[in-house]
């Protein structure tokens, strides 16, 4: 009788089923690195093993099946056989399956360079879970269902999924979250790397790039088109980065080793196309008092205080931008009022025409917290220029004496969806590009117009008037809803209202002092 195949689960039932299994063996916030190096070897089995498939059905392929050129060519990874996710679930219930995930690890890094230093090796050694508990373990990942686009990122998803659940973000407690795809989706729309380099100069676990590469193949492009590069400082996140990208078939050059992009930049020569990042909020402490003075990234600018990294990162972006380069990155809102050195930074940014559009986002976006974030499109210039968009070259008007402010606050789902996070819909993500895109064409003064508690297109000169101020509430006009109602009705309905509580207050009293005195003890 032939064996019956376990049904298939979604990917996030799998990884709670998962979880369940780890339970009283690992720390809740260990679950995610357990389950990570597994989902990795799970899923580049399976695009091996596609792969191979492929090749066994062509005729004129099949005999190159072992062929490691035949994989690695479509940026496959081949896999010895004791690499492989088959001989791994075959081999579960041994006591050295352990031994056999770490041997399985050295020889996917040994044969495959870009890898080196990110995956797992010696972690699994480590672990203290019963093997029947770690089979059933290796059972629940094996169960995982996914489609085509949900394998490609599954690091990132996965990253993402731990988040919700257990709220592990990587040194939250220093302004680092991870930013939700639907966030970096509208950052790509607004941007749309189609070819060139990418940068993100706080990869984090490579969303970023990931979203771009999705965009491109959305668009019909080819994702050899981009190149990445990126630098993380915490060492853990930097290696999920690694994995995410290499098991997308993404090059990328995140530097040799994880560094903070200020101390030790790892891309000093880099002028990037695009930039994508979210950088961490109100970073304090990001060098010493008297590290990176006369550093070339602040040039011409007043030098980023000690106390808040969100300048530093401004400027060190744009020193990154190539000249007809476009950045889009998230800040918290206090860098928009900011005051003291940041005020004087700010200013001089906007004199020099480098601010292209502000856009406020809804509160609640994010996984581990609540807050509101804007977020920035800047440039080193905002003089007519060639881009490509939605598949079609076209050209940006002068836009150096204006900027941009969209208030998106009111926008997205409510959080109104089974994760409980405010998403954008995808009406939401078209209305603020197509607002921003209108208002850089040639035509804007008829294909552009602000909107009330919406959009609004500042001049320098009001700019100026607002002491540079990037607040879309000091420019957006707001409605005085209060000038929609009816006194006259309305206080009519009050005094009717008031009139009935009165009277049955007054009976209820009434009704009190007649209960006290029949039992003798009336009230005087």
């Amino acid at each position: 009788m032939a064996k019956k195949e376990k049904k298939k689960v979604s990917l996030e039932a799998g990884l709670w089923a998962a979880c369940n299994k780890l339970r009283g063996s690992v720390s809740a916030t260990d679950y995610v690195n357990v389950v990570l190096g597994l989902l990795f070897l799970r899923f580049a089995y399976d695009k091996f093993n596609e792969q191979r498939e492929k090749l066994l059905a062509d005729e004129d392929k099949k005999d190159f099946v072992d062929n490691p050129k035949f994989y690695s060519r479509d940026n496959i990874f081949y896999l010895e056989e004791h690499d492989r996710w088959s001989y791994i679930k075959d081999n579960s219930k041994k006591n050295n399956i352990f031994t056999i995930i770490d041997d399985a690890f050295k020889n996917i890094e040994k044969n495959n360079i870009s890898l080196k230093g990110a995956l797992p090796i010696g972690f699994y050694l480590t672990l203290r879970i019963e093997p029947s508990k770690f089979s059933s373990l290796i059972d629940e990942i094996h169960k995982i269902e996914y489609s085509r686009e949900e394998s490609d990122d599954v690091i990132g998803r996965v990253y993402e999924y731990f988040l919700r659940k257990f709220c592990i973000a990587a040194k939250s407690e220093k302004g680092e979250f991870y930013t939700p795809a639907n966030i970096v989706e509208l950052m790509t729309m607004l941007i749309q790397p189609y070819n060139g380099s990418v940068y993100d100069p706080c990869c984090g676990s490579g969303g970023m790039f990931v979203q771009s590469a999705e965009f491109i193949k959305n668009h019909k492009g080819n994702k050899k088109d981009i190149t990445i590069y990126g630098q993380e400082a915490n060492d853990k996140t930097y290696k999920l980065a690694r994995m995410n990208l290499a098991i997308r078939g993404l090059n990328c050059d995140l530097g040799d080793e994880d560094a903070s992009t200020f101390t030790r930049d790892k891309h000093p020569n880099l002028r990037a196309d695009y930039i994508l990042a979210n950088p961490p909020f109100n970073l304090k402490n990001w060098r010493t008092a008297n590290e990176l003075t006369n550093d070339a990234r602040w040039k011409g600018y007043e030098v980023p205080p000690v106390s808040n990294a969100n300048y530093a990162w401004i400027l060190h972006m744009l020193s990154r931008l190539s000249y007809n380069g476009t950045a889009a990155f998230l800040l918290a809102n206090g860098a928009l009022n900011a005051d003291s050195e940041e005020y004087k930074i700010r200013k001089q940014l906007i004199e020099n025409k480098k601010i292209e559009a502000i856009i406020v986002l809804p509160r609640n976006m994010f996984y581990a917290t609540d807050i509101s974030v804007t977020l920035w499109i800047v440039g080193n210039h905002k003089k007519p220029k060639k881009v490509k968009r939605n598949d079609t070259e076209v050209t940006l008007r002068n836009r150096e004496n204006e900027i941009l402010f969209i208030d998106a606050r009111t926008l997205g789902d409510g959080g109104n969806n089974e994760d409980g996070y405010v998403l954008l819909t995808d009406d939401d993500k078209k209305k603020i590009t197509s607002t921003l895109f209108a208002w850089q064409s040639p035509e804007w003064k008829t294909s552009y117009k602000d909107i009330p508690e919406f959009c609004y297109s500042a001049t320098m000169d009001e700019i100026r008037e607002k002491d540079y101020t990037l607040a879309p509430s000091k420019y957006i006009t707001f409605i005085d809803h209060d000038l929609d109602i009816d006194y006259e009705a309305e206080m009519s309905r009050i005094q009717s209202e008031l009139k009935e509580l009165m009277i049955e207050e007054r009976q209820s009293q009434f009704e009190i002092e007649a209960a006290f005195e029949g039992i003798g003890y009336g009230i005087k």
